[in-house]
């Protein structure tokens, strides 16, 4: 049993809120931290390099003094810390540790701005807050670094920006961590759950939602769904422990399950802790395998009733992936021959399963109970705009448009060109008319794709007043073409614009 006995207790809310009073006080805030450090040692911090974020913090400010405390992990003299905190209920409630004449910090506290300029704070262990657990130091004494509890990472902020926010009753966060989910969830659902098989975890989560001021979620411990066995969810989301090992020797990324089992368990199995309407949203890693597409196989993991948005963002070889992880556990600070048994047990992992490579990327399903659903598999490396929930929310909508709207009633539909979506022409110069014109979106996917003088003539006019069939009729009256032709033609394409996103239905 992991013991929580060494981290620090929220259970007195007023001291809990005097700390955060203290901390907003100091301006110990994303911005803050910003404005003090300046955007290249911020940046630098967020790699696990420490040094400009020294040389920025050598005065005695209470900002300068909390960031070397939670930050840096520095210890400072107790009198200096006495001008940033209320020192003596630190000390009391575990925040703070005293060494002599000195404090230090008892966890990891880090700014974190909410979407609306809220001022969080997120809880994890010592020296886990960026670059894994192999990252900053090796985490607090007398902790069994399998347990370890990571901060804000890319994988958290990215699954949080990703994230459908529209107000529901419930929500899920399977695999908390350190709570960043959840103090998500808590802005837009009357209810959160939390579950993770760390006792670690949850607490750790409980001290992210009281000292960012959130309210206190439903806590449980055990593994995929188990907690919460029977029950049902407007939202699930889950950065769960997704990473493709040969054993589970950290708890934060091993999910203990073979290949990316535990992944597609948690696709699986999602649609029966889903309410109708509701949607499950997750980061997961994927195995290519030589004798099968990958979209075949993760489409397959898509349970009856749901639809999907699949998308790869990322995708390495099996070296690669090892490397990388054998990195993130400090496998290379080991000796050369346990590195190279440790490397040499991840290829075998992959060689005896058949993998060529792994992918990354988001998974979203929503429970519509369609007949037909629409699955969507794809790959996008190309940058995209977050924060994305939007996005996904009206792709989702966009689908239930196209699966009741046959040709004939799709004609009498009107649209409504997306907003800041551009059209580009090329061709060489002088030609009367362009080789290819290609409409291109300034926000969320940022797609672009080809289109036909029609199809461009089509975009441009649809402003939400005419029906397609309508524009369509004045397009071929315009080309000298037979508009009943036309008509006949042209939905796949309409369908197309819709479904990436350039053309959005008009209400009614």
């Amino acid at each position: 049993m992991v013991s929580v006995s060494t981290l620090p207790s929220a259970e007195d809310p007023a001291r809990t809120a005097r700390l955060r009073d203290a901390l907003l006080a100091a301006a110990f805030t994303a911005d803050g931290l910003l404005d003090l450090l300046g955007a290249s040692a911020y940046a630098a911090l967020a790699r696990s390099e420490t040094v400009p974020a020294l040389r920025a913090t050598r005065g005695d400010s209470p900002l300068e003094t909390l960031v070397r405390l939670f930050l840096l992990q520095r210890p400072v003299a107790e009198q200096r810390a006495r001008a940033a905190l209320p020192v003596e209920e630190c000390l009391a409630d575990g925040w703070l540790v005293r060494e002599g004449s000195q404090v230090r910090a008892g966890v990891d506290v880090r700014p974190y701005g909410g979407p609306e300029g809220q001022d969080w704070w997120i809880v994890s262990d010592l020296g886990c807050a960026v670059g894994g657990a192999g990252g900053i130091g090796r985490g607090p004494a007398g902790v069994d670094r399998s347990e370890l509890v990571l901060g804000v990472g890319g994988a958290s902020t990215t699954l949080a920006g990703i994230t459908v926010r529209t107000p529901v009753e419930s929500a899920l966060d399977l695999g908390t961590g350190s709570g960043i989910q959840a103090l998500h969830a808590a802005q837009h659902a009357t209810r959160v759950t939390a579950t993770d098989v760390n006792p670690r975890a949850l607490h750790m989560t409980r001290l992210t939602l009281a000292l960012s001021g959130a309210p206190a979620a439903d806590l449980r411990q055990g593994p995929l769904f188990e907690p919460v066995a029977g029950e049902r969810y407007d939202l699930i989301v889950s950065n769960p422990p997704f990473v493709i090992s040969p054993g589970a020797r950290l708890t934060y990324r091993d999910g203990g399950m073979g290949g990316d089992d535990l992944c597609r368990e948690l696709v699986r199995q999602s649609a029966a802790h889903l309410n109708d309407g509701g949607y499950c949203q997750l980061l997961a890693n994927w195995l290519h395998l030589a004798d099968q597409d990958w979209r075949e196989r993760l489409a397959s993991w898509v349970p009856d009733g749901c639809d999907a948005w699949i998308v790869q963002r990322e995708v390495q070889d099996v070296a690669q992936y090892a490397e990388l992880w054998l990195r993130d556990a400090g496998d290379h600070r080991t000796t050369p021959e346990e590195y190279a048994a440790r490397y040499d047990a991840w290829l075998e992992e992959f060689e005896a399963r058949g993998a060529k490579g792994v992918g990354f990327g988001w998974i979203t399903l929503r429970k519509s109970g369609a007949e037909r659903p629409s699955v969507t598999v794809e790959e996008w490396p190309h940058p995209v705009e977050q924060p994305l929930g939007e996005h996904i929310r009206s792709h989702f909508e966009r689908q239930d448009f196209l699966r009741a709207h046959d040709d004939a009633a799709l004609l009498g539909a009107r649209f409504r060109l997306s907003a800041e979506v551009m059209q580009e022409q090329m061709g060489l110069p002088g030609a009367e008319d362009p080789e290819h014109v290609v409409l291109r979106q300034g926000r969320g996917m940022r797609r672009a794709t080809k289109v036909d003088t029609v199809g461009a003539g089509f975009a441009g006019v649809c402003d939400g007043t005419l029906s397609a069939g309508r524009i369509l009729d004045a397009i071929a009256q315009l080309l000298g073409e037979d508009p009943v032709l036309l008509r006949d033609r042209t939905p796949d394409s309409i369908r197309l614009l819709v479904e990436q996103g350039f053309l959005t239905p008009e209400a009614g």
